[in-house]
């Protein structure tokens, strides 16, 4: 129990977590809320405009993702986490407004989407690459798998709080409170401790930095197939808004609060693989694949439950699966990149993982529509499968890069030269 809560034992962290975990619980309502009424007031279940409010706010990632991670090695984290979540908080009262007023339209739902986008595009990198800076180099796998389960401990209570207070206060109200949470981050980046936080080497202003970028992961086979597998699985697979809105309202004929605890259902199974993976001491490819497979075959089970309940009891383990696919190859690509190039490479796992849900997004939104609910759930039950068949291949053919600080399966080691700081 000590190990999967090691980095808690470190100051930064802790306020890092804390502050993390409120602000999380906020976005997930407001998700939550923004979804929902898409789905059921401004449109008649129409799961295209669901799939293009998706699209809208992670196609910017998929552009903007390589001239964010350069930012993101260049300035300190702090300073850029400070920029982002303020215009977050700013874009949510925002729309928030424009709900209780009562003049929102889908199209401003649209605008405001993309807008918060764009500014997640620079925010993803800098808080991915943040928590180097918060603990040291052996503690990071434990500190990302901690980070996912704060993520997803905010995706359990979020949606449900959500539902309740989309039918108790109204759709607008959520934002508004959302807006509001943003504050415990911005408190938590204040109270820091300078002279704790870890130093971490950024790149110098220098021209070709974004080729670099991508000369460094064509370098790296194995870097490349984690990739290609997070391409398959975030681009088909991971549309949860569109998958669980659509059989709450369509296959079961449910409310908003049927719909918010299908998230949470999903959000428990994401937690408990969090913490199974904050036990693991470094992340490797074999359980990354063998979660894709989990993952193809939970998410093909799903689609056949016959009731609310069944599916709500096979999203659990959709979750445990989805998370520990995403946790592994999150962790696989921070701790096996050079700390100098660390910003750019995970904008462009950001890119691909979430910024391809612009693709995505309304193919499976446009298959709910036309042929149901449970066969765009066929489609993300391929992708994982895909996606599994993929990482065998590359074990089978034998074809494993050798890490730029050696032998065949040698882990990169990462920033050894930080002062190391008593928790």
């Amino acid at each position: 129990m000590k190990a999967m809560f090691a980095s808690l034992s470190w100051v930064n962290y802790r306020l890092w977590f804390v502050g993390a975990l409120l602000s999380n619980v906020g976005a997930w309502m407001q998700r939550t809320a923004q979804d929902w009424i898409v789905l059921t007031e401004l449109t008649d279940h129409n799961a295209v405009a669901v799939g293009v409010t998706m699209a809208l706010q992670f196609g910017p990632l998929l552009f903007i993702a390589p001239f964010a991670g350069v930012l993101a090695d260049r300035i300190p984290g702090r300073r850029l986490l400070a920029i982002t979540q303020t215009a977050q908080a700013v874009l949510a009262l925002g729309l928030g407004a424009l709900v209780l007023s009562g003049t929102a339209q889908l199209w401003m739902v649209f605008v405001f989407a993309f807008l918060l986008g764009v500014v997640t595009a620079f925010d993803n990198p800098a808080r991915q690459t943040f928590v180097s800076e918060l603990v040291p180099a052996k503690s990071l796998p434990n500190a990302i798998a901690l980070n996912s389960a704060s993520f997803n401990s905010a995706r359990l209570v979020g949606p449900a709080i959500a539902g309740i207070s989309v039918a108790v206060l109204g759709a607008g109200w959520v934002f508004v409170i959302n807006a509001a949470t943003f504050a415990f981050v911005l408190i938590a980046l204040k109270r820091l401790r300078k002279d704790e936080l870890r130093v971490i080497a950024k790149a110098p202003r220098a021209r070709g930095q974004i080729r670099e970028g991508f000369r460094y992961i064509r370098s790296r086979p194995d870097l490349m197939v984690v990739l290609g597998m997070t391409f398959l699985v975030g681009t088909f697979g991971f549309n949860f808004p569109i998958f669980t809105s659509t059989m709450a309202s369509i296959a079961f004929g449910t409310d908003a609060d049927g719909f918010g605890f299908l998230l949470s259902a999903l959000a428990f199974g994401s937690l408990a693989g969090a913490l199974l993976s904050a036990r693991r001491e470094q992340p490797r490819i074999t359980v990354i694949v063998a979660a894709a497979g989990g993952f193809g075959v939970t998410v093909l089970i799903a689609s056949l439950m016959p009731s609310y309940a069944t599916f709500a009891i096979a999203l659990v383990f959709v979750g445990l699966f989805s998370l520990t696919f995403s946790t592994g190859s999150n962790a696989y690509v921070q701790t096996t990149t050079t700390p100098m190039m660390r910003g750019r490479v995970m904008s462009i796992y950001m890119a691909i993982f979430a910024g391809t849900t612009f693709i995505g997004a309304p193919i499976v939104g446009a298959i709910a529509d036309t042929l149901g609910p449970r066969l765009a759930l066929g489609s993300a039950a391929a992708a994982g499968l895909g996606a599994m068949a993929v990482g065998l291949i590359w074990m089978a053919t034998g074809r494993r890069a050798k890490r730029a600080a050696g032998g065949v399966g040698a882990q990169v080691p990462i920033a050894q030269d930080e002062p190391a700081i008593a928790p």
